[in-house]
């Protein structure tokens, strides 16, 4: 049996600033942003070439009572981790040096404004 993870939920405490920062400073595509009643909104954003993407949101039921910045670890795999990392810091985004791991991994770390937290990370194809 497939299984596809397709999306994954973020708890962020102000919408339109996690949605600005996703999209303005690292280039994740807008996919949906609709207010279906009842105090509810669904945020989709999917970063360039991924088939996963992330949503954001109110009156998201269980998501809701998930703090904000408590996500952690999640992974964006890129060719060229030093490209991705001057990419964001062009775009005002803090993001860490890059470590440089055992077979050809190399890995660089930012967080969300709430304090979710990214790994970029290159893996060598020899790895």
């Amino acid at each position: 049996m497939e299984m596809k993870l397709e999306l994954v939920p973020l708890p962020v405490a102000d919408v339109d600033r996690a949605k600005a920062f996703y999209v303005e400073k690292v280039g994740f595509h807008a996919d949906h942003d609709v207010t279906p009643g009842n105090g509810m909104r669904v945020v989709q954003l999917t970063p360039p070439g991924s088939a996963c993407s992330i949503v954001i949101g109110t009156g998201l039921g269980e998501l809701s009572t998930v703090p904000p910045g408590s996500i952690k670890g999640l992974h964006l795999v890129v060719a060229d981790v030093r490209q991705a990392r001057q990419m964001l810091l062009d775009r005002g985004v803090a993001v860490s040096e890059v470590d440089e791991y055992p077979r050809g991994i190399k890995c660089a770390y930012f967080s969300d404004p709430d304090g979710n937290s990214w790994e970029l990370q290159e893996i060598s194809p020899d790895a």
